[in-house]
C-alpha cells in the first residue's frame, strides 16, 4: 500500500473518532441536567452562617444506570458536620418559608456526610438514582412504592443548634447515630407541581412521570 493511502486511513479513522467524541460532548438536553438552591430553615439559620447567608446549590446530571449529584455550599459556620438526605416532604414553601401545615419529612433515605471547611464550604459528589425514580418501599409494613424528591441536609449535633432553640433532649433521626440536630437547608416543592425538585416530568394530577 502506498504511503498516501496509509495516511489517508489514519486521518480518515482519526476524523471518525473526533465525530463520536464530539457527538458525546454536546450538552445535554435541560431535562437530563438540572440545578437548584437549598433554603436554611429560618429558625436556625444564626447556628448555621459564617460568613455571610448560607447558600448552598445542587446540580444533578441524569447518567445511563444513575445519576451523579453535586451539592456546593458556601458561607457557613466553619467545621460544621451534616447529614444529608432525601425525604418525602419538605418542612418550606416554594418561597423558603415554613410551611405551617408541615407534621413531618416522611420517607428519608441517608444519602452522604457533609463537612465545612475552614471557609465555610461544602463540595461533595455523589451518584445514585436521583431523578424522576428515586424511591423506597417496605412490605412488611404495607409501605406502598414512595419517591423522595427532596434533598436536604441535617446539624449532625443537637448542640450545634441549641443556642437557636432546639432541644437537644429530643434529637432528630437524621444521622447514622439517629441523634442528629434540625435541618439545616432543604429543597423547596414547585409552586405549580408541589413536588420536589428531583422530579423533572411532573404529571398533571400531581404525580411524576418515571
Amino acid at each position: 500500500m502506498k504511503p498516501e493511502f496509509k495516511l489517508r486511513g489514519c486521518l480518515g479513522w482519526a476524523s471518525l473518532a473526533l465525530a463520536i467524541y464530539m457527538s458525546l460532548a454536546q450538552p445535554l438536553a435541560a431535562e437530563d441536567k438540572i440545578t437548584f438552591k437549598l433554603f436554611p430553615h429560618p429558625k436556625f439559620v444564626a447556628c448555621l452562617q459564617g460568613a455571610g447567608t448560607p447558600q448552598a446549590q445542587v446540580t444533578i446530571t441524569r447518567g445511563t444506570l444513575n445519576d451523579t449529584l453535586i451539592i456546593q455550599a458556601q458561607n457557613l459556620k466553619p467545621g460544621l458536620s451534616f447529614d444529608m438526605f432525601t425525604v418525602q416532604r419538605s418542612a418550606l414553601l416554594s418561597d423558603g418559608t415554613v410551611d405551617p401545615n408541615f407534621t413531618n419529612f416522611g420517607l428519608a433515605w441517608y444519602q452522604s456526610d457533609l463537612h465545612a471547611n475552614s471557609k465555610g464550604q461544602i463540595n461533595v459528589g455523589l451518584r445514585t438514582i436521583f431523578l424522576d425514580q428515586i424511591f423506597g418501599f417496605d412490605p412488611d409494613v404495607s409501605l406502598t412504592p414512595l419517591n423522595t424528591f427532596h434533598v436536604g441536609f441535617w446539624f449532625n449535633d443537637p448542640k450545634a443548634a441549641q443556642a437557636c432553640g432546639f432541644d437537644i433532649t429530643k434529637p432528630t433521626p437524621f444521622n447514622g447515630e439517629h441523634k442528629a440536630g434540625p435541618v439545616a437547608m432543604i429543597s423547596v416543592p414547585d409552586a405549580n407541581t408541589n413536588l420536589g425538585p428531583l422530579c423533572t416530568d411532573p404529571n398533571n394530577d400531581g404525580t411524576c412521570n418515571p
